[in-house]
Parts: C-alpha cells; sequence; structure tokens
C-alpha cells in the first residue's frame, strides 16, 4: 500500500514540474518576441543622413564604430562595464569632452580618428535590452558594415579582471548583443566582452549585473579598464587586409562563417604585462 500511495504522488510532482518548465518557456519566448516586435517599431523611427563632419567619414578610409552597451543612467553598474570601456577610451584619445547627444541615433556619440580609421564611438541611451535599435540606427548613418562594430559588454562567464575578444558567433545569452544580431539580423560584430563574474550562491542574476562593484572590485576594475583600451587600439590600428582576414564577411550568415573558424580569444589578468598594450605604440588620435 505504502508504493501505491508513493507512485501517484511521484506522478504528481513531475506534472507540477512539467507545467512549470513549460509556463517558463513561454514566458522567455514571449518575453523574447515583445523585445524584437519593440526593436522592430523603433528601428521605424525617420531617418536623418548624416552632415557636416559627420557625412565628411564617408568620403574616404575606412570607418569603425564602438559602442558600450549598457543601461542609460545606471553608470558604475556591472552591467554598464562596457560604457566605462568607452568612458576611458574617449579619454585615452582626448575626446572625452566631445560627447553629445544624437536624437537621430538614440544615443551619444563622438567622432574621431585613430590613424587613418575613422572611429564613431556610441553610448545607446535605449535599455540594454534594445540596445541594438542604436546601434542599427547609427551603423545605417555613418555607412558602417557590421563586421566593422565593435561592442563591449560585460561576461559573466568570465571572472572580474578577465577579457577577452570574440569574433562573430551567437549572443550567448546577453540581451544587449542579442538585439544587435536581431536589428543587424547578422551575428558577425566582434565583441569585446569584459568579465564581471557570475553572483554568489542565492542571490540573482538581475541583482547582480545592475549591481555596482564594491570598492575592491573597483581597485581591479581601473586596471582593467585600461587593459581593454589597449586591446581595442590595437584592434582598431590594424590594417585592413589584416581585418578582413579576421572577420566573416557573410551579412545573413555570420553564425555559420564564425562556426567555419576558430574562435580567437584574448585573455588578460589585470596584474599581468598586456601584450596589446606594446601593440598600441606610437598611435595618433586626431581630435
Amino acid at each position: 500500500m505504502g508504493r501505491l500511495k508513493k507512485v501517484p504522488v511521484l506522478s504528481r510532482c513531475c506534472r507540477y514540474l512539467s507545467l512549470f518548465f513549460k509556463k517558463l518557456l513561454n514566458f522567455v519566448t514571449m518575453r523574447r518576441f515583445l523585445t524584437r516586435v519593440i526593436n522592430r517599431v523603433l528601428l521605424c523611427a525617420p531617418f536623418t543622413p548624416a552632415m557636416g563632419i559627420e557625412a565628411a567619414i564617408h568620403t574616404h578610409g575606412r570607418r569603425r564604430l564602438v559602442v558600450g552597451l549598457g543601461n542609460p543612467g545606471m553608470e558604475g553598474t556591472r552591467h554598464n562595464v562596457g560604457m566605462a570601456v568607452l568612458g576611458t577610451l574617449a579619454a585615452r584619445l582626448g575626446v572625452a569632452d566631445r560627447w553629445r547627444s544624437d536624437k537621430h541615433v538614440s544615443g551619444e556619440v563622438i567622432v574621431s580618428e585613430v590613424q587613418q580609421t575613422h572611429v564613431v564611438l556610441l553610448r545607446p541611451r535605449l535599455l540594454m535590452n534594445v540596445n541594438g535599435v542604436s546601434v542599427a540606427k547609427a551603423a545605417s548613418k555613418y555607412g558602417i558594415e557590421p563586421e566593422d562594430i565593435f561592442l563591449v559588454h560585460d561576461e559573466m562567464d568570465k571572472p572580474l579582471g578577465k577579457i577577452s575578444v570574440k569574433h562573430g558567433g551567437s549572443a550567448r545569452g546577453h540581451n544587449g548583443v542579442r538585439s544587435c544580431v536581431d536589428c543587424l539580423q547578422t551575428d558577425v560584430m566582434p565583441r569585446l566582452r569584459v568579465g564581471i563574474g557570475r553572483p554568489m550562491e542565492k542571490t540573482q542574476v538581475d541583482r547582480h549585473v545592475l549591481g555596482r562593484f564594491s570598492s575592491e572590485e573597483k581597485k581591479v576594475l581601473d586596471s582593467v579598464l585600461v587593459q581593454c583600451v589597449d586591446l581595442l587600439l590595437s584592434q582598431l590600428s590594424l590594417q585592413d587586409s589584416q581585418q578582413d582576414s579576421l572577420s566573416p564577411s557573410s551579412p545573413a550568415g555570420g553564425r555559420q562563417a564564425a562556426q567555419k573558424r576558430k574562435e580567437m580569444e584574448r585573455s588578460a589578468s589585470p596584474t599581468g604585462n598586456s601584450a596589446a598594450a606594446q601593440s598600441t605604440k606610437g598611435l595618433n588620435s586626431k581630435t
């Protein structure tokens, strides 16, 4: 009799678990669907062509777009570490006072130059889940191809102090990257992934990524930001032929192209000597 009673209980528990996971799956699917709808609606806004100094970058030379993914008004949080990197990059280039709001791209931009490469820095002013709208608008306005868009974002799968470059591929669960892939309709964009580590036990992911760095973490972060800028500058200064050999070029089949070649990653610790820093010696910024 005892066994007969246990069987229905076990069966009931399995049924409840099955229903729970179905509802969870439906919620995640619906959330992604709604995000895509919002992306499409926001992308339907009227487009204004670049003018003046902005239009000049269309005339000659290669153009790059560097984007710091994040949430507006949440500076200092782990989820906004990409924007912190862009702030450090602007300071290194001597253009930190040139940020200006551009309503046509829903973000803040700086147009600068690294060697003979025109560089547009972008900080989206939209929520992380729809950052891709701002990126797509900026790419269209400045005539920049997806493979020349460098996304800088936080990465939970890496501990604080570790950074890496990933050339194309899936979003790996990052909502900001997913939005960019959706809006640009390709996944060829190279990314600089900045480790923020996973939360401690019983700490929710949202609470972790939206939380601020502790005083001890900030000491590590200062060194990481410098290394990120060194690495970005080394990537931006690559010759066209070198960069073409590193990035997939198919517009809609980026995922397949990325799978055909080995993922190139570079990691660095905050206390180590960065090879990227040495490769950036002699870089000149035109402001």
